[in-house]
């Protein structure tokens, strides 16, 4: 059997303390669902920048060494930050490259104070403004950026909104292809937020975004 053209890793949140089990392995399931190959990807935790996001784009790599030409990244929360990163700052090698990110309730910058667990344990105490800017998914945005598909509620406590917006505003200023959704009710950490209301129908908006993505040709080919 050939390997499917695309394929997406999913990386559950936990504030950079944790992998939340629902954000994982039924995220898998669910993309399987759709025909698609995803795998979940554990990152390391309780440590410091880059560590999560040289191990990520070493996984990106080995996924692409066994023949995935596009790779999408689906994350939540923190790990909803380090998919954006990856697929913002992709390092020097082509085969470390992300051509689409989808983002739930996502951590996207450092530099607001919510959540600031997840910052102390990728940053530190005392981390400079400067490292702070360059680890905001909005500061990262360029013309060249993937499309990205983001979602959030309105509700969320742990990590607002603005996060989403901040990162969506910056899509827009660069001209990068992106889709918003931001529900009016539902907590922090709803994973597939199957009965959560409204909140619930992100899988069915995400279904086709990702159906167009993957059936985009994979760099390089015609």
């Amino acid at each position: 059997m050939q390997p499917a053209t695309t394929h997406l890793i999913v990386l559950p949140g936990g504030g950079y303390a944790s992998h939340a089990p629902h954000e994982a392995e039924p995220i898998v399931a669910w993309l399987s669902t759709l025909g698609l190959s995803a795998s979940v990807f554990r990152y390391p935790l309780l440590v410091r920048h880059p560590e999560p996001l040289l191990a990520l784009r070493a996984e990106i790599r080995g996924r692409r060494e066994q023949g995935a030409g596009r790779i999408g990244v689906i994350g939540f929360s923190a790990g909803g930050h380090l998919a954006g990163l990856a697929a913002l700052e992709p390092g020097d090698d082509q085969g470390e490259s992300v051509q689409f990110a989808v983002l739930g309730y996502a951590i996207t910058s450092m530099e607001t104070e919510t959540y600031r667990p997840a910052r102390l344990i990728l940053l530190g105490e005392n981390a400079s403004p400067d490292l702070r800017r360059q680890t905001s998914l909005d500061a990262l945005v360029t013309a060249a950026s993937p499309p990205f598909f983001l979602w959030h509620t309105a509700e969320d406590v742990y990590v607002p909104p603005e996060h989403t917006y901040r990162l969506a505003s910056a899509l827009a200023a660069h001209e990068v292809p992106h889709t918003v959704h931001v529900f009016a009710h539902g907590p922090h950490s709803l994973g597939l937020a199957q009965g959560v209301g409204d909140a619930a129908t992100w899988t069915k908006l995400a279904e086709s975004w990702i159906a167009e993505q993957a059936r985009t040709s994979p760099p390089g080919t015609s």
